[in-house]
């Protein structure tokens, strides 16, 4: 039987083997066997038949043109066939010109697309807003596109965009951005949306002080502004900063409008004035404008009208004003009342003047209610017919009913006769001397009253009426400070006058602008006047608290006394008047002191102290007696003191309280005379023992204390 490879040469074969090895090896690489043997093309005759040993014969077709072909796997067929069930491996195309084409059958891609935020959608729109209203200006129409943006809950975003896109402009952006605030406030953002947004800026201030060099002090400014026109209450402040990080930025912030804004002496105007706003009117302008837009409303009854001249005043801070005014209208012209109050409400209901205003005009009515009663007897009538009309309108806050402490600190109850009756006789006794200049008798005056406890109160009324004169009511009432001084009051009732004074400086500086600065004065000039000592400035500085107006006040004085030159600068604070005596008399003590020092006559020195006609400043005559005496070693100055006091020239009080000034100060009098302790000791005894002094004089306590004798 003839072999089935007898058909195949030797070397055939040989390549045959050699395929098939291959094939083996190499099944899974990407050439199958079938086309590894179409690489060794097998020649085989014509005539003879096709091989079979060794190959899968399946798996080889033989076209009618002799090529050998590659078949599919699993059949699907070749050339000219449909292909196997869901054969994928050709590429397929769709053709859009065919009528069954089908456009669903078009291949697609997943695309990602970001879903849209709402707020960085606000964000963008907020800024063309902005942007828009420093261009133009238009308050109105920044707030109606506000409005109708909509996404209320997004608002504290405006406020950070707002402020932050203005601190890095000029000082006319920020003007706008807290005219715009105010005018927002309350119509179309919320009190707790402007705080929620402050926060905000507090919180990204670090960021912000990154891309601005004086964002810390400019935000605090912002704040100050915001606290100042009654759209941020001041316990935002407190709360701020117990939320944020005390090495934060925006603790500095806070710490920043409390102490350089907020608490510095009338922070109000020079903080709605800081960046060059629009309202460059002084407090007495704007009084006047008040008064005049009341009167016109009284004739017109237009409230409307009259809402708007309050809102273009621009003084949100000063609306307490408007309230004050308005009521002391009601109480002149009686026919008014209704118009007034139903001003006062529309006002109110609309935002225009805030909670906090109504009740501070109110209050500042209710203090002053003394002093417009001789001019309205009626007024505290009036007055306690038109609060509870108030409170049950709606328009003002119920706590204005609350009891509290006399204005004065001093009493419990505000409506003690007694008490009131004094402030009445105390007005009415400084009225008639600042139109008599009559010393001796206003202290008769007062005597007369026979209430000394309430001296401190009578020291208050003196120098704040004196506050809201001009230049000449201030220098009577330091030369009355000096003379009550010396007659009726004790240091204790000075100190205790100043520090009433100085615990109602901010809502003093609510009527008088310039209240601190002329209190830092009255109390240098009391110091400088011999009325208080040095150390009386860290005792009435004790009493107030630390970092309130009064205390600013306090520094402020004593900054001004420690000046060169201090006491002739403090002396003429007020030019002119009477001033000049107490400058000219100290001159002139020192040079009688001098020449009677240099060999002159006892009665000529005693007439000469005579001639200065002012036994209330023979104190001075006293204490630069006995400094001469320190530093000439001439014990002939206790011969004149004993002169004058035999003669009553100069009293038991005076004598007493220029020795109190000598030890108040020898501890820098030692600086230069260093025997001063065992001199003043040796001149106290002196003195004791011939009854110059009070018995209730201690030479060697750090003070004085002295108790007024008639």
């Amino acid at each position: 039987m003839a072999s089935n490879e007898g058909f195949l040469t030797n070397e055939q074969r040989e390549k045959l083997k050699i395929a098939t090895q291959n094939a083996e090896t190499l099944s899974s690489s990407p050439k199958s066997p079938t086309s590894l043997l179409s690489e060794h093309l097998i020649k085989v005759p014509a005539s003879s038949k096709a091989p079979t040993a060794g190959i899968a014969v399946r798996h080889v077709r033989r076209t009618h043109s002799g090529k050998l072909v590659r078949v599919k796997k699993d059949g699907a067929g070749g050339k000219g066939t449909w292909g196997k069930l869901l054969d994928t491996d050709g590429d397929s195309h769709i053709d859009r010109n065919d009528p069954n084409y089908d456009s669903g059958e078009e291949p697609y891609q997943l695309v990602g697309s970001r879903i849209s935020d709402p707020l960085d959608e606000y964000k963008k729109a907020v800024v063309s807003i902005i942007e828009e209203y420093f261009s133009n200006g238009d308050v109105e129409l920044a707030a109606s596109d506000l409005r109708e943006l909509g996404s209320n809950e997004y608002h504290p975003y405006f406020i950070k965009r707002l402020v932050s896109m203005a601190m890095d402009r000029h000082d006319k952006e920020k003007e706008m951005a807290s005219v715009l605030l105010s005018a927002l406030y309350a119509d179309v953002i919320s009190s707790t949306q402007i705080s929620q947004g402050f926060f905000i800026l507090l919180e990204s201030a670090d960021d912000l002080a990154v891309d601005i060099l004086d964002a810390v002090d400019v935000l605090a400014l912002f704040i100050a502004r915001a606290v100042v026109d009654d759209i941020l209450p001041p316990a935002f402040l407190t709360r701020a900063k117990k939320s944020l990080p005390e090495s934060s930025k925006g603790h500095q912030v806070i710490q920043t409008a409390e102490k350089s804004y907020l608490s510095a002496p009338h922070h109000a105007e020079l903080v709605e004035r800081r960046w060059g706003g629009c309202t460059h009117i002084t407090v007495e302008e704007v009084k006047k404008k008040i008064a005049d837009l009341l009167r016109e409303y009284v004739e017109s009854g237009d409230a409307f009208e009259a809402c708007r001249c309050i809102r273009e005043l621009g003084v949100s801070f000063f609306h307490h004003e408007v309230v004050k005014r308005a009521l002391v209208l009601a109480m002149e012209i009686r026919t008014s009342e209704p118009l007034i109050l139903k001003l006062l409400k529309e006002a109110a209901e609309e935002g225009l003047i805030s909670s906090s205003q109504m009740l501070k005009g109110f209050a500042r009515l209710a203090e002053s209610l003394d002093d417009l009663a001789l001019d309205i007897p009626s007024a505290k009538t009036l007055f306690e017919s038109l609060v509870p009309r108030a409170i049950s309108q709606g328009w003002l806050d119920a706590s204005i009913l609350k009891p509290a402490a006399g204005e004065d600190g001093e009493v419990h109850n505000e409506d003690d006769e007694k008490v009131r009756r004094f402030k009445e006789e105390a007005v009415t006794i400084i009225h008639e001397y600042f139109l008599s200049d009559d010393i001796p008798e206003l202290i008769r005056s007062l005597e007369d009253l026979g209430m000394p406890e309430f001296n401190p109160i009578f020291l208050k009324k003196l120098i704040t009426l004196a506050m809201d004169r001009k230049n000449r009511e201030k220098e009577m009432a330091s030369v009355l400070l000096s003379s009550l001084h010396i007659e009726i009051f004790s240091t204790e009732d000075i100190v205790n006058g100043f520090v009433m004074l100085l615990e109602s400086a901010e809502d003093t500086a609510l009527d008088i602008l310039d209240a601190s600065n002329e209190l830092a004065l009255f109390l240098a000039r009391a110091v400088i006047d011999d009325v208080l000592a040095p150390l009386n400035l860290e005792e009435i500085g004790s009493k107030l608290a630390p970092n309130c107006s009064g205390s600013e006040t306090v520094h402020v004085a004593r900054s001004l006394i420690a000046a060169r030159h201090a006491g002739e600068r403090i002396l003429r604070c007020w030019g002119g008047g009477t001033g000049w005596a107490v400058e000219d008399a100290k001159d002139k003590i020192m040079k009688l002191l001098e020449e009677y020092e240099s060999g002159g006559v006892v009665s000529e020195a005693c007439q000469c102290i005579r001639d200065l006609g002012m036994p209330f400043f023979n104190h001075e005559v006293v204490k630069k007696a006995l400094v001469m005496a320190m530093e000439k070693k001439n014990d002939r100055m206790l011969d004149l003191l004993h002169e004058c006091f035999c003669e009553g020239l100069i009293t038991t009080n005076q004598m007493t309280k220029g020795f109190g000034r000598i030890k108040d100060g020898l501890d820098d009098l030692a600086l230069d005379i260093p025997n001063a302790h065992q001199k003043f000791t040796f001149y106290a005894d002196y003195a004791r023992n011939k009854g110059w002094l009070l018995p209730s004089f201690d030479s060697s306590s750090s003070a004085a204390t002295l108790q007024t004798v008639d």
